[in-house]
């Protein structure tokens, strides 16, 4: 009896060695796999940012273009992980015509970049060349976690370039205990950080957001990973994750450091006193129709965070929507296929068509001009 519980042990022990052993292997050498697959071509680029468009996979039944701004922390395609679970592909599927911002890696050269680059340099080029090439006034923005934090910038600063604005997971209320994020930007050094990088590493950014649910993001899913691990289908997905995960870009120091201490420290944009660019942002010249998309177990973002974005904007015809996720199954959970894309283009079709009064909607000629002759100097 003994002698067989032991072998069982042994047994066991053996099983699970070699489980680690073929799970490690394939962490080390990762077969081939892709992510951000949706075609699409590079239409603009300035400094390290790249404007994609997507082409087409349906005939266009929403002619005004929606542009999405992801955040500077991670990569934009968690949004086109894979052609299942892909927020972009959902709403080419949907008729509409796509475009999203690659902000690339920043290098030495880009320490020095500041929020107003960032919202009043390259966000307001993407969406001049879009309103250029659609001969439209105003498109519709949509900003994704840190990226709807610039959104809401750009477009209190800009109101007459954006139709509609969707914020996504997006903070605004930095004052709030409910994400240990918060807590800790709070106490944080940021002088000290970026004094001494310059470039604030992403991998350093990257430890601190696994450090937020570590028994889950550094143990709890490789075990997961290795129990499951024979299944190809299963394999290519977790990979898809993990690079995205690790896939950390770094921060500009001077963008970071004022987002640290404008935002999570004194919590100046919902109290309409952040100033960028030498103006200050008032969220109540935002009166475009409003989306306001939340996760309801967000650990990165919390509901506080952002519920304050629907008083905080002069918008009528306003809306929000909280779903029963975390903030990542918001891209890639089965609930963004199956009912967060579906409920924010049944949101977003009636308020993307073209009005047929006159040309009201249309660019104007003088504008075009306007357009054409900043597009050069930036390319210079």
């Amino acid at each position: 009896m003994i002698q067989e519980s032991i072998m069982g042990e042994l047994d066991l022990l053996q099983n699970n060695y070699m489980k680690f052993t073929k799970g490690a292997q394939i962490l080390i050498e990762p077969p081939d796999f892709s992510v951000g697959t949706t075609p699409h071509n590079v239409v603009y680029s300035e400094d390290k940012m790249q404007l994609l468009h997507y082409k087409p996979t349906v005939e266009k039944t929403c002619p005004v273009p929606v542009l999405v701004v992801y955040a500077l922390v991670n990569r934009y395609y968690i949004l086109d992980l894979q052609p299942d679970k892909s927020v972009i592909k959902n709403l080419l599927d949907q008729g509409f015509d796509v475009y999203a911002i690659d902000w690339g890696y920043p290098t030495g050269t880009d320490r020095y970049l500041t929020i107003d680059d960032y919202v009043n340099g390259y966000i307001n080029n993407a969406v001049d060349y879009i309103r250029k090439k659609s001969r439209l006034d105003s498109i519709t923005l949509m900003g994704v976690c840190q990226g709807g934090t610039f959104s809401l910038m750009f477009t209190a600063l800009h109101p007459e370039k954006v139709k509609n604005l969707i914020t996504f997971v997006a903070p605004l209320d930095f004052d709030t205990d409910k994400a240990l994020l918060n807590i800790w930007a709070k106490k944080l050094d940021v002088d000290k950080i970026v004094d001494y990088y310059g470039i604030v590493p992403g991998d350093f950014l990257n430890m601190g957001f696994l450090l937020l649910d570590p028994f889950r993001l550094l143990i709890d899913k490789y075990i997961g990973f290795l129990e499951r691990m024979d299944d190809k289908r299963t394999v290519e997905n977790f990979l898809r994750m993990e690079k995205w995960i690790f896939d950390s870009p770094g921060q500009a120091g001077e963008t970071f450091r004022q987002f640290i201490k404008d935002c999570y420290q004194k919590n100046l944009l919902v109290k309409n006193r952040m100033v960028i660019g030498g103006k200050r942002i008032d969220l109540t010249k935002i009166s475009m129709p409003l989306l306001n998309v939340m996760a309801e177990f967000d650990h990165l973002v919390p509901n506080d965070a952002s519920h304050p974005i629907t008083d905080a904007v002069s918008s009528a015809d306003k809306k929000t929507l909280v779903f029963p996720t975390g903030h990542i199954g918001m891209f890639v959970g089965s609930k963004s296929q199956n009912e967060v894309c579906p409920k924010i283009a049944d949101w977003l079709k009636p308020r993307s068509m073209i009005e047929e009064t006159g040309n009201a909607n249309h660019i104007k000629q003088k504008e075009i001009k306007k357009i054409n002759r900043k597009s050069k100097e930036t390319n210079k």
